[in-house]
């Protein structure tokens, strides 16, 4: 639960941000026929292209040699969070032994902001600074919200340094595409996606083997196992408290809606919860509290969430939604014989549609007042090459790199490799408002889960409760 305190920052920071980056446009290729004078013309254009192009090549040459030939001191700050600061010890010393003449100043602590917030006062900023959105001091976001960022999308063409292989190509899908990284919708990334999370669906995979049961792929397929399971005495689904329903809701939105009426739906747009879509997504979690175990409600508080966690482990439920974190927090607990952990992303709207898992994660990015931002550039890429990768994950700290997966093994192999097996990583949420007295995202979308499943509220009422609460949040949006 500890961990999920940490990780759901991560998630609700989203919030203060924009909606997700536009995607690049193509032109056409194609020819038509031409007289000699214009193919002269066209001759002489294409000459010029070439040596522009040439210069081109030249100056990013040029820019990529003194990049990675840079020296001086690197001044590198980043949040301790629970993988400790060995790694990042590490990783800087691998830096700086590739980098001949290069010093690393190493800023680790788990008040980053106290340490570096009265430095940065005085106009001494760090070059690079790992600290997610979603912090309770609102750090990243005032740099967001200030314009005060480096922008790092030339950091996604640089080659890794060691390799062959460019930082864009190495990032799994989708973990720069979106509204965190691209804040300001202009198509530019300005923070880079690290360490990161997926959420889905936990069940034990050693009751569906003897039972023969299969994992569902649809919603309707769920239901029909939801009423075999009834007829053992066993529910279809629990979780630990409603506030899980942030990322179960999000990546089943995503699933229903598709990307652009998604994004919309995030900054409460008009009429959004009418179109059906929407109500798709309410009728699923109706149905889903109907086969939920009755006793959920009672424990899903946070001294009781494990009671929770312990109907999967005893197999008297069959889903439960969490992150990789529930593994640790129940490594003690008592288990059913042969229970062994699954983890499956959400069942799609319709056969053959979108499975999604969301996801959590930090990111890293460079003050505009960063005095050596070549060289913090070229750090930034050096966080993505096999070597860094191999240090931070010996410490639990796993990267959205291609193939990271193929190097992990037990529970996190079953885990980190959700998004290998076809998932759709959603990773935006609700846009943040200035506040609204009496409403919050979480009382308006989540919590009511609770009062679905003891039926003391019905679909309508959470539904008109979400429509009235977006009309004040989507009039206090902060733009």
């Amino acid at each position: 639960m500890k961990m999920k305190k940490v990780l759901c920052i991560l998630m609700a920071a989203a919030m203060v941000l924009g909606t997700a980056a536009c995607g690049s446009s193509g032109g056409d290729s194609s020819t038509a026929d031409s007289t000699p004078a214009e193919d002269t013309a066209d001759s002489t254009e294409d000459d010029g292209a070439a040596q522009e192009e040439a210069e081109s090549q030249e100056e990013d040459s040029s820019a990529s040699d003194e990049a990675a030939t840079a020296t001086g001191t690197l001044k590198v700050a980043a949040v301790e969070t629970a993988y400790g600061a060995d790694m990042w010890t590490d990783v800087c010393a691998a830096f700086e032994a590739s980098h001949e003449g290069v010093t690393i100043e190493l800023t680790v602590d788990k008040k980053l902001e106290d340490v570096i917030t009265p430095e940065m006062k005085s106009g001494v900023y760090p070059d690079v600074i790992l600290r997610a959105v979603g912090a309770e001091s609102g750090l990243t976001e005032t740099f967001v919200k200030d314009n005060n960022l480096v922008d790092l999308t030339d950091v996604l063409s640089m080659t890794v340094p060691g390799e062959s292989t460019t930082v864009g190509d190495k990032i799994l899908p989708g973990f720069v595409e979106n509204s965190i990284c691209n804040p300001y919708g202009d198509g530019k990334t300005y923070l880079m996606p690290m360490f990161y999370g997926p959420c889905g669906l936990f069940y034990d995979q050693g009751l569906f083997k003897a039972k023969g049961w299969d994992v569902p792929e649809t919603w309707d397929e769920m239901w029909e196992l939801g009423d075999k399971a009834k007829a053992e005495g066993i529910a279809l689904f629990t979780y630990p408290t409603a506030g899980y329903f942030d990322a179960f809701f999000y990546a089943l939105l995503h699933e229903s809606m598709g990307n652009d009426k998604f994004q919309e739906a995030l900054r409460y747009g008009e009429g959004i919860w009418d179109t059906p879509e929407a109500q798709t997504v309410f009728d699923i979690i109706e149905k889903l509290a109907s086969y939920t175990e009755s006793t959920t409600p009672a424990n899903a508080n946070d001294n009781d969430f494990q009671k929770n966690q312990q109907l999967i482990l005893d197999d008297k439920a069959l889903f439960m939604p969490n992150g990789n974190w529930v593994i640790g927090e129940m490594a003690e607990a008592p288990r059913a014989e042969g229970f062994e952990w699954g983890f499956t992303a959400l069942p799609a709207v319709s056969a053959g549609g979108e499975r999604a898992s969301y996801s959590f994660f930090e990111q890293v990015w460079m003050p505009a007042g960063a005095e050596n931002q070549d060289l913090g550039k070229e750090f930034i890429a050096f966080l993505y090459s096999d070597a860094a990768a191999e240090i931070f994950a010996g410490s639990g700290a796993i990267q959205p790199i291609q193939g990271m997966t193929d190097k992990l093994d037990g529970d996190n192999k079953l885990y980190y490799s959700i998004y290998d097996n076809g998932a759709v990583a959603v990773m935006d949420a609700f846009a943040a408002t200035e506040a609204v007295e009496g409403i919050t995202t979480r009382a308006t979308f989540f919590d009511p889960v609770n009062s679905l499943v003891t039926g003391d509220k019905t679909k309508e009422d959470w539904v008109n409760q979400i429509k009235a609460d977006s009309d004040a949040l989507r009039a206090a949006l902060k733009e």
